[in-house]
């Protein structure tokens, strides 16, 4: 086994915030439309605490989707609703969280005053009283596999396994501009202790419904380029889910389809709403183009290759300022590049 120190810092202020913990109950609460890299997050995190001898439940606005259910046995989830009827006494910690409105404005209000955050996203400021931020890292779970490692805390086979999915997930299957040494290396000491790499591929990647592949489809027919073909955006309109038996959950990777063309160097998947209001996810192909600064324009955020944002109101014209924004985005980098 690796005695490589992945995060010397981190981890001895998780080392701090362990002793905090110590005798509390503890809520994990995720991010809204939770992926790989949150639920891994809570599972990992939960099993370790519950190890420890701590009550745990995992907090989520919406449920665990389906190609996630393989990692939370043993893990109790629940969702708004019943988390707004806890008592006050657990300690909070989020995770995968960029901002503390990403689980919604609900939990928000019922958790004001989170003790810590763990979280990878470069637009998180620190919204805890603990804020262990790492934008560096492909992935809150390699974070966590970081800093359970350095304090030679318990990862079972199942920790193992939701830590190595939300890294698998969130570096593209070790393909995207975020994926190091460390997330290979730690991604290699949770195969030893008990990481199933073919599961995690099979029940991630080849389980996709008929109604997945439909929506797949429609993204694709719906494609338009901007900006000679250096932007791609394609659409969901609104009623979609209902007509092709789907939820929300199955747009996943979706947007990755327009970022792959040959030329494009930013692509974005916008879902309308019935109501009006938009969802928009956005990728890069070279961190230099900064989609995080382009959502934030929308009040929202993310990643220098991948972020997001949700407009309920105010979204006349937005495909067209959207374009504007990317497209000053591409000019900043041609100049910097001619510089």
């Amino acid at each position: 086994m690796s005695s490589e120190c992945h995060y010397a810092e981190l981890s001895t202020r998780f080392a701090h915030l362990l002793e905090r913990l110590a005798g509390r109950r503890i809520a994990v609460v995720g991010h809204a439309r939770p992926d790989g890299d949150c639920i891994g997050a809570q599972v990992a995190l939960a099993r370790m605490l519950m190890a420890r001898g701590h009550d745990v439940v995992c907090i989520n606005a919406d449920a665990v989707p389906r190609r996630l259910q393989f990692l939370v046995d043993g893990v109790r989830f629940i969702r708004t609703d019943e988390a707004l009827t806890l008592p006050d006494d657990r300690a909070v910690i989020f995770v995968d969280c960029a901002d503390h409105a990403r689980p919604g404005e609900r939990l928000k209000a019922k958790f004001p005053s989170p003790l810590a955050v763990v979280d990878h996203h470069l637009s998180n400021v620190g919204f805890a009283d603990c804020n262990l931020v790492d934008s560096a890292s492909a992935a809150t779970c390699e974070i966590l596999a970081g800093v359970f490692l350095d304090n030679a805390l318990p990862i079972d086979p199942q920790a193992a396994q939701a830590l190595f999915a939300g890294i698998l997930t969130d570096t593209g299957q070790f393909r995207f501009n975020s994926t190091s040494r460390r997330c290979f290396v730690l991604a290699g000491e949770l195969v030893a202790r008990g990481a199933r790499p073919a599961e995690a591929g099979f029940e991630l990647y080849e389980r996709e419904s008929v109604g997945k592949l439909q929506l797949l489809q429609r993204f694709i027919a719906s494609l338009r380029f901007e900006a000679g073909g250096r932007i791609c955006i394609g659409f969901l309109p609104a009623g979609i889910f209902e007509e092709t038996k789907t939820t929300a959950e199955d747009t996943e990777g979706l947007v990755d389809y327009a970022r792959c063309i040959d030329g494009v160097d930013i692509g974005g998947l916008i879902e309308e709403r019935s109501s009006g209001a938009v969802k928009a996810s956005l990728r890069a192909k070279e961190p230099a183009y900064r989609v995080d600064l382009v959502a934030a324009q929308f009040s929202g955020g993310g990643h220098a290759c991948a972020a997001g944002l949700n407009l309920k109101s105010g979204a006349e014209n937005f495909y067209a300022r959207l374009v504007a924004a990317m497209q000053a985005r591409l000019a900043i980098v041609d100049a910097a590049k001619r510089n």
